[in-house]
């Protein structure tokens, strides 16, 4: 508060962003990159034979469209958004950990029961950017879809946050539109399959409201005490 005016929100999230700003730096791109090392050592090692996951109508209606891959890489911008905006270090390791559920969660899946998308019949020759994903993610990490289990769980985080600060209504629909996007993306792109897209929906919006749910248990007993 200044002058009985509170901050602008924009303000205040960039006095949290700056807050911790080597811990975030970091942290972040290394938990991307533990978190890819896991990805391919269990791709490239599952325990069990993969099973094809099933085409389904949503997959029909949704065709192939190539320009969707920069929605689909954008994910990796976008997981780094809730962590930026939170403001102390209790709070930046039960988000990480939180986040490491969803990962864990998935990879033993993916490690117990390999699946893989149906082959679509599609010249990958004449989408390299597409095909160069095609080519280093095999078969065997696809229900569910990590991609939009972390997707939906930074949206509703991000979306917790924005309200926090008293964020534009404007701000809101954006994070929405572009988590809506990276999961449109995951469908558009083949990466996924329709099955895969609604267990990682499931997975990342539990875990999403068991954080959030803890984070304000937390609050509540520190105000307490």
């Amino acid at each position: 508060m200044k002058n009985g005016q509170q901050t602008p929100w924009y303000r205040q999230i960039a006095v949290v962003i700056a807050r911790h700003g080597v811990l975030k730096g970091l942290g972040t791109p290394l938990f991307i990159g533990l978190f890819f090392a896991a990805y391919f050592w269990v791709l490239n090692a599952p325990a069990y034979p993969t099973t094809v996951m099933p085409f389904t109508w949503l997959d029909q209606i949704i065709s192939f469209q190539p320009w969707a891959m920069s929605l689909y890489v954008s994910l990796w911008v976008y997981v780094s958004l809730p962590p930026a905006l939170l403001a102390t270090r209790g709070e930046l390791y039960q988000y990480g950990m939180a986040m490491a559920g969803v990962c864990l969660m998935g990879l033993m899946i993916f490690y117990f029961w390999p699946t893989a998308v149906p082959a679509a019949n599609i010249d990958w020759a004449r989408y390299p950017e597409v095909g160069f994903f095609k080519s280093i993610d095999a078969a065997g990490n696809a229900f569910p879809s990590l991609h939009v289990a972390t997707a939906i769980f930074s949206g509703i985080w991000l979306a917790h946050l924005l309200r926090g600060f008293n964020a534009p209504r404007w701000s809101v629909l954006l994070n929405w539109g572009w988590c809506i996007g990276i999961i449109y993306s995951t469908l558009a792109t083949r990466q996924h399959v329709a099955v895969d897209m609604w267990g990682g929906l499931a997975l990342g919006g539990v875990a999403a409201w068991l954080s959030l749910h803890h984070r304000a248990c937390s609050k509540r007993t520190s105000v307490r005490h």
